[in-house]
């Protein structure tokens, strides 16, 4: 048996279908003997030119271990499918199963993601944040910076009622 990738782009109107092909596509391959190493899902990606004045696909990945009668029947599937946009199969020397660098990118992508949603939350409010308020009444000691000198006479007092030094 000879070592396959496969990579197929799907029309993104058929998005939802696409466990359902690859199920259907895994026991095409499975049914003779064959193996899948890898499969990944990369989502729906923009297209660099339209296809049928489609802008966005989904894009699959499949690393696969079968014969050529089985691989016959896959690309046949792939040809006779509405849903499939485009298909690529290259043969390959070996199994991969490493993440590709798509995959990669996508998860690397999703961690940035998520890393920002988690910036964009308002900062839970801490028991000293209430000291940091100034409150009437109230002398703030004074505190000593090493190598921080500052004279008396730097410091101007402020006129509470107009707001002015």
């Amino acid at each position: 048996m000879r070592h396959y990738e496969v990579v197929f782009l799907v029309h993104p109107d058929q998005s939802e279908q696409v466990p359902a092909m690859l199920d259907r596509y895994r026991s095409m391959i499975e049914g003779t003997g064959g193996k899948i190493h890898r499969q990944e899902d990369w989502g729906r990606r923009q297209l660099a030119h339209s296809i049928a004045k489609v802008h966005k696909a989904h894009y699959l990945l499949l690393n696969i271990e079968c014969d050529q009668p089985a691989l016959d029947e896959l690309v046949g599937a792939f040809r006779f499918s509405d849903a499939v946009l485009r298909h690529l199969v290259i043969k390959r020397d070996r199994a991969f199963t490493e993440p590709s660098a798509m995959a990669q990118a996508h998860e690397e992508e999703k961690a940035r993601e998520a890393q920002a949603s988690g910036r964009d939350r308002p900062r839970e409010r801490r028991p000293d944040d209430e000291a940091l308020v100034d409150v009437p009444g109230i002398e703030i000691p004074d505190i000593e910076i090493p190598g921080v000198e500052i004279e008396a006479d730097e410091i101007e007092e402020v006129d509470e009622e107009a707001g002015k030094p």
